[in-house]
């Protein structure tokens, strides 16, 4: 069975972004079983217990499978290597990240991969991304993942979809890398602290 997963933040004894992963959740579960039932985190979390940052994996298909707590901290990242996979497809969260892992794993000297598909920059093996022009956030119009903070700041307004060219990067001047356990702003690096990879 094809199983995929949410990865919720919890903090404070709440659940972090509850609406935008119910969302992702359902539609991932109708275009994938069809009209079945909407679920709610909500239902299947007690953050109650949990005031230190913590991640809660939630793994599901037709039905909720499995709901895991782990210790977080944010793994620094100052650099990324860009890497061509012209086939990457994660539009789905699915608990095989088998494809994610051997494009981290080309890397080289970086902290991760940025990965560039057909010319166009999409996310890191962990994070979506937003490039700083000098008066604009942007992020990748095609990410590999829509990502659920991502959504949150496109709704309000903080960053901007756009087609982004690898070779556009020296229009950019700083790269923020964020998901649903990274708060936008957490992690920043120079855009030349992200060097070209070898395909």
């Amino acid at each position: 069975m094809c199983l995929f997963i949410e990865t919720i933040r919890i903090e404070k004894g709440r659940i972090a972004n509850a609406p935008y992963h119910n969302e992702r959740m359902n539609k991932t579960r109708r275009d994938r079983w069809g009209d079945v039932p909407a679920l709610r985190v909500e239902d299947y979390i007690d953050p109650s217990r949990y005031m230190e940052r913590t991640r809660c994996r939630l793994t599901y298909g037709r039905e909720v499978e499995s709901v895991v707590f782990f210790p977080y901290s944010i793994r620094p990242v100052r650099s990324l290597r860009l890497v061509v996979c012209d086939e990457a497809e994660y539009r789905y969260k699915r608990a095989d990240r088998s494809l994610l892992d051997k494009l981290y794993e080309r890397r080289g000297t970086a902290d991760d991969v940025l990965i560039v598909r057909k010319g166009l920059l999409t996310d890191t093996s962990i994070a979506n991304i937003a490039l700083w022009d000098g008066e604009r956030w942007y992020t990748p119009e095609h990410p590999l993942l829509p990502g659920t903070q991502r959504r949150r700041l496109i709704d309000e307004g903080v960053i901007h979809e756009r087609e982004i060219r690898a070779t556009d990067l020296t229009l950019y001047r700083k790269a923020r890398l964020f998901n649903a356990m990274i708060d936008f702003g957490e992690v920043e690096i120079d855009t030349g602290r992200i060097e070209a990879g070898n395909g």
